[in-house]
């Protein structure tokens, strides 16, 4: 009954000509601009003229599609995310001539449909595909980095990070040709600034046929005999008999509370903020290598990653500074194991993984809301609709602390020396006023 209610509220028109008689015409062919253009201008002729035009263009310029038409101020961006009965965001999108007054019929319309629209400016990726660039971005250079590989960096940006899915596993799902081409679209749109630049690794593997699932294999195999991935992670190792709190440990304050709750026998005392673990100095990363911290005259022996919620992590990351013996990550495992925590020994790269990814994420989104793009409430919104994320990142970045994170990426910039990593000005402007974003 149901199927065949909505059969006949379904009408298929075999020739545009039967279109007439639409509101509302939303287009979703092939995602070329001088296609679409030849669509909306045939289509101009024939609908009504208080029909909207819109396109679901995931990346397209709204302003480029509608510069031919004779009534640019009707067309306007509906992005519906895959698969479109299940996800509920739509990106209602304005080009410079949109009318005001159709992007909020947009709105109201997708609204009634049940989704949860949000309203943005066009630009180059909107707001999921733009602020999800680093996601896959810092994934990707981790593993050109040689600081840790695929499985890894999945399995603590899910055990860590919060994410239901990793870059890499997602890149498979999604095709890594497709993600390359938005990559490159984004890159191209923003005049080839390096935070959007693709990496060698997604051009070698478009090269070779390694296109994700729909190929068999990708950054994994996804053949019917082919073993689940793989993390590398630190073998069982004892548990620690001497624990030492020592001061703060800022965002990762709630670890302390993990730690205390454990049974394990541990004491506190004053001091920079670090877990002494058997007398060896962990420290919660800020971005910098525990190489160049402990060079710097830091007393580090091991950095740990960033957790969005330690209450329920099942991963972290652990580095070691080139000065340090190995005593330092069995101390470090043996601590983290004992809290039901696996750990992923890394290289030393600065801001390891969950931080210096979260950290980036953030730091678009600021770039994002400062620019216009939408409101900060609004991104939040679409990241966690359009991407199923468990939080927005500009909540994250808040309930994180804004200077943390500005540290972050300021220490990244810094070791980096690349302008990928610069800190936007809304972020900078907002720690040194000491108030919020959203």
């Amino acid at each position: 009954a149901d199927r065949d209610a909505i059969l006949a509220r379904l009408n298929a028109a075999e020739t545009l000509d039967e279109m007439a008689s639409a509101g509302l015409a939303i287009e979703a062919i092939a995602e070329e601009t001088a296609a679409k253009q030849t669509l909306f201008a045939a289509l101009e002729g024939i609908v009504g003229a208080q029909a909207i035009l819109a396109s679901n263009t995931s990346s397209l310029s709204i302003t480029t599609l509608a510069a031919e038409l004779a009534r640019p101020e009707r067309l306007v961006g509906l992005h519906f995310f895959n698969p479109a009965p299940v996800m509920a965001l739509v990106e209602v999108v304005s080009g410079l001539a949109t009318a005001p007054e159709v992007a909020a019929t947009a709105l109201e319309t997708a609204r009634a449909w049940g989704k949860a629209p949000v309203p943005c400016r066009s630009t180059p990726g909107f707001i999921v595909n733009r602020v999800a660039r680093p996601y896959y971005g810092e994934a990707l250079r981790i593993v050109e980095e040689g600081v840790a590989d695929a499985a890894t960096v999945d399995a603590v940006l899910c055990g860590a990070g919060g994410f239901r899915m990793g870059p890499f596993a997602l890149m498979d799902l999604i095709g890594i040709d497709v993600n390359l081409a938005a990559n490159e679209g984004v890159w191209r749109g923003f005049n080839f600034d390096p935070r959007y630049a693709p990496t060698a690794l997604q051009r070698e593997m478009v090269a070779a046929g390694r296109l994700g699932r729909k190929a068999g294999r990708g950054y994994y195999d996804s053949g019917p005999e082919a073993p689940p991935p793989a993390p590398l992670l630190a073998p069982p190792a004892p548990a620690p008999g001497h624990i030492v709190l020592r001061g703060d440990l800022g965002p990762a304050r709630p670890l302390a509370e993990r730690i205390a709750a454990s049974g394990l026998a541990l004491a506190r005392a004053d001091g920079p903020p670090a877990i002494l673990v058997d007398d060896y100095v962990l420290a919660p990363t800020d971005g910098r290598p525990a190489t160049l911290r402990r060079a710097a005259g830091e007393a580090v022996d091991a950095v740990f990653d960033q957790a969005r919620d330690w209450a329920s992590a099942s991963h972290t990351a652990v580095a070691l500074a080139e000065q340090a013996d190995e005593g330092a990550l069995t101390a470090a495992a043996g601590l983290f194991q004992a809290l039901g925590i696996a750990v992923a020994p890394l290289g030393d790269g600065p801001g390891l993984i969950a931080l210096r990814t979260l950290a980036m994420i953030a730091n678009e989104a600021t770039s994002a809301v400062e620019t216009g793009v939408c409101a900060a409430a609004d991104l939040d919104l679409a990241m966690m609709k359009g991407t199923g994320w468990p939080a927005g990142p500009l909540a994250w970045a808040e309930a994180h602390g804004l200077a943390h994170v500005l540290a972050a990426v300021d220490n990244l910039a810094a070791t980096f020396r690349n302008d990928r990593y610069r800190a936007q000005p809304l972020l900078q402007r907002a720690v040194a006023a000491g108030r919020g974003i959203l």
